[in-house]
């Protein structure tokens, strides 16, 4: 068959989901902003009853996300990707506009519930990619994802706080049209990627749950072995969500202004590493070393981060733990290549379950860590002590790393010539339909 008849189709369906997950992450990234204002509104009592109840959304979001991530995934394996993909976004857009619209801080909260509930197109489209994407090129097409993740966090909250300064619900509003924008992108123009004949034979509940999805790490060697790194990692990434604003603030004076700049700074370099370096050097040193490789960076971003004493310093670590970014797509890689097709859906709501799990325990862990470090009771003043914590855990994960991928082959190679393509899939709506 000629390749640019085959590969045409696949780099479409790949766009597709790509824009699909940019504008998902756009719709969150515009209502980080503001949604603490919102709660501040709502909840009454002052920052500090406010700051309490923005955790109680936080750690709620993360446990239903760990529960419900699993289920996505199973449904997907057995009903394939594009109705899970369009329920996901359906159910966030009406989402949106339910939480632009009440007035009490228990309906905000299920609406926040519902979000989490339904915010796991990104785990199905990751299950899309290994369905649409040879094994030698997932780690680029993953990493394409990565990049839109990023880019929705650059453009996400700088315009959620522009529309926030005119009203606070408006980036809901606005949340709510990218996300049914999307679900109408993508009831007309996603292909399904994954055919009847390559689909679960029955939905099981015992695989759905988030413990039987773990089940499924534990079949395969390497696959637990990575998946320990992917919790490792989830678990070091929360010291930026959690401390960094504080971080910057008790060490170097930084203000709201001067935060963003550096966030945004953070997310274009993380930008550039996915969508660029990992398609360049995976092909060169192959997904095991390009993996390791990321992890060290990594560890080094956070210890300069922890270590630095000045703002200038501290701002050189950004590039160094942007190359983390080359680990990520690299372990999903290596994960997929490992589990059959009709078992990629449960693998990444799997994944996305640790990462969850990550979610519940990593505020808490780093914002202790911090406050007991700069308290009186300090067994040494040490602001950067989260950070120095993300750097052994990452330094953790890659012994582990090490470790489980110590036999894999430098590169995956494509299936055979005459082998049916992987998960090939139809640019039209209609050959959708059909199938």
């Amino acid at each position: 068959m000629n390749p640019s008849v085959t590969n045409a189709p696949r780099r479409a369906a790949v766009l597709f989901i790509f824009v699909t997950v940019l504008i998902d992450i756009l719709s969150f990234g515009i209502i980080i902003p503001v949604l603490p204002h919102l709660v501040e509104q709502l909840a009454g009592g002052g920052i500090a009853k406010a700051a309490m109840w923005v955790g109680v959304f936080g750690t709620l979001f993360a446990a239903i996300q760990f529960v419900c991530a699993p289920i996505q995934g199973a449904l997907s394996d057995r009903f394939g990707r594009r109705p899970v993909v369009l329920l996901s976004n359906l159910g966030i857009g009406v989402d949106f506009l339910f939480m632009a619209l009440v007035n009490t801080l228990p309906l905000l909260l299920i609406g926040r519930c519902v979000s989490g509930a339904t915010a796991a197109s990104f785990t199905t489209a990751n299950a899309y990619i290994a369905d649409v994407t040879p094994p030698e090129r997932r780690a680029a097409s993953f990493g394409l994802l990565g990049a839109a993740f990023g880019i929705g966090f650059i453009i996400g909250p700088a315009l959620g706080g522009l529309l926030g300064g005119i009203n606070v619900r408006l980036p809901f509003f606005a949340a709510a049209v990218l996300a049914l924008t999307n679900f109408c992108y993508g009831y007309f123009i996603l292909p399904e990627s994954l055919p009847p004949e390559r689909r679960s034979a029955r939905f099981d509940w015992s695989h759905a749950n988030p413990l039987g999805s773990l089940f499924l790490l534990r079949r395969y060697r390497q696959v637990f072995g990575l998946a320990a790194v992917v919790l490792l990692s989830n678990l070091a990434h929360f010291v930026l969500q959690s401390v960094f604003v504080l971080y910057a603030d008790y060490r170097y004076g930084w203000g709201a202004q001067k935060v963003g700049y550096t966030l945004a700074l953070v997310g274009l370099c993380n930008a550039i590493v996915q969508a660029w370096l990992v398609r360049k050097l995976v092909p060169r040193i192959g997904e095991r070393q390009t993996l390791l490789v990321g992890l060290v960076f990594g560890g080094l971003g956070f210890a300069c981060m922890a270590l630095a004493g000045s703002g200038p310093v501290f701002l050189i670590g950004i590039p160094l733990l942007a190359l983390w970014g080359l680990a990520g797509p690299s372990t999903q890689a290596l994960m997929t290549h490992q589990v059959d097709a009709h078992e990629q859906g449960r693998l990444q709501g799997a994944v996305a379950s640790l990462a969850s799990v990550a979610g519940i325990f990593g505020p808490a862990l780093f914002t202790q860590v911090f406050a007991l470090f700069i308290s009186d009771h300090a067994p040494v003043h040490l602001p950067g002590a989260p950070f120095l914590l993300s750097a052994s855990l990452l330094a953790a994960g890659l012994i582990v790393a090490a470790r489980v991928t110590a036999s894999t082959p430098k590169h995956i190679h494509a299936p055979a010539p005459d082998a049916p393509p992987v998960g090939d899939v139809s640019s039209t709506p209609a050959a959708d339909t059909q199938s």
